[in-house]
């Protein structure tokens, strides 16, 4: 029996927003009397993205997904998979209100997924499939998060906010992505945040350690499932929480493989996160992004690997192959007018919007974007497009 030829899939436009301000590392290290290098080079990090207080998972993920919508249009576009750890209700997903702010037909399943900073990866695998079982269909996957850990904590210099959209269809303009994957779930405290915290609890020793076993027990499962051997990749992009972080997977893979530790194979890729932050699942793509976008020579045909990981704890490692043409395809000058046009703050300024404010009262109008929360009114989140 003749076996049919299986659809390409993969990332046909990948886009992303951050908010406007930002607190720089060097005004934590002040205010903790610390030595800055501490940040910039023990984690490898220099500023932290800060969402205003109208602006929040969804609003970032419409900003993200707008320039994508602009320039390719709804058409086919029958799924949106949020990703988040965010979440702003327990019942209704996010990519409802997503949906109704993009414009997107009626005539789609909108749905929200969840593993720490895993859960993109999981929503970035089923839309291929998707897409694979129904070619003239596409899938919008968000990854949109906002970072938040206790003042005066561990954790605090490893925030940040951000989303990513990614449009997946059988016309992969940006990168084919392979259809073998590795996978690796323990059931471990590493990171954890219960419903009735607004931030997490979290032992970072112990998630770096388990973070670079279930790199390792990945990629041994990508390896016995007929993945490619560690010399075909040109590139690699991790899970980001903090740049340091990149660096270590990336050294702790090529010693597995006992092969020379090459960090220009992850250097490009860690430009974005470390003026931005942590943005739990989406930190792996704007790592994506920022090497499609960064890096000085033609990566067409590429082979780039890809860890994701979610705290917790699940670990999958798969490839993307870079497509011809790529570069016609991205939003490189938008990104780095993005970045550039943010407006730092002082500490007391990053205490503020660090605070929660009461939202019945309404939200003070300060998003740069088109759209914001407005406030929320009879416990109904209410979001505005500057333009309806």
């Amino acid at each position: 029996m003749k076996v049919p030829k299986m659809t390409v899939t993969g990332i046909e436009a990948i886009s992303f927003y951050t908010p406007q301000n930002y607190v720089g590392l060097d005004i934590l290290a002040a205010h903790h009397g610390i030595d800055p290098e501490k940040f910039s080079k023990g984690i490898g990090q220099e500023k932290i993205a800060l969402p205003g207080h109208d602006e929040d998972i969804v609003t970032m993920a419409a900003e993200a997904a707008l320039p994508i919508i602009e320039r390719a249009g709804t058409q086919g576009i029958d799924t949106v998979l949020f990703a988040t750890e965010s979440g702003i209700d327990q019942s209704k997903a996010a990519a409802i209100y997503l949906r109704r702010l993009l414009d997107l037909s009626p005539n789609c399943r909108c749905v929200e997924l969840k593993q720490a900073c895993y859960s993109a990866t999981a929503a970035l695998q089923m839309a291929c499939a998707h897409v694979a079982r129904k070619p003239d269909r596409k899938v919008l996957v968000i990854a949109s998060d906002v970072a938040r850990y206790d003042r005066e904590s561990s954790g605090e210099a490893t925030q940040g906010a951000g989303a990513v959209a990614i449009l997946v269809s059988a016309d992969p303009k940006v990168a084919e992505i392979g259809t073998v994957s590795g996978l690796f779930t323990e059931d471990i405290m590493d990171f954890w945040r219960p419903n009735h915290r607004r931030t997490p609890l979290f032992d970072g020793k112990a998630s770096t350690l388990r973070y670079l076993n279930a790199l390792v027990e990945a990629w041994n499962d990508y390896r016995a499932n007929g993945g490619h051997e560690f010399a075909d990749f040109a590139h690699f992009c991790y899970h980001v929480p903090f740049s340091r972080m990149g660096e270590k997977a990336n050294s702790h893979l090529a010693k597995a493989n006992k092969t020379p530790v090459d960090m220009g194979q992850v250097q490009t890729g860690l430009i974005y996160n470390r003026q931005v932050g942590n943005c739990y699942t989406g930190s792996i793509y704007l790592a994506f992004a920022s090497l499609l976008e960064n890096a000085q020579e033609d990566l067409t045909g590429a082979l780039v690997g890809l860890f994701s990981y979610g705290s917790g704890a699940t670990g999958e490692f798969f490839d993307a192959r870079i497509a011809p043409g790529y570069r016609d395809h991205l939003f490189a000058e938008r990104h780095r007018e993005l970045l550039q046009d943010r407006t730092p703050v002082t500490y007391d300024e990053y205490v503020a919007l660090w605070d929660e404010i009461d939202l019945t009262q309404g939200a003070p109008d300060k998003a740069r974007g088109r759209f914001r929360l407005a406030g929320i009114e009879d416990e109904k989140r209410i979001y505005v497009d500057r333009q309806a």
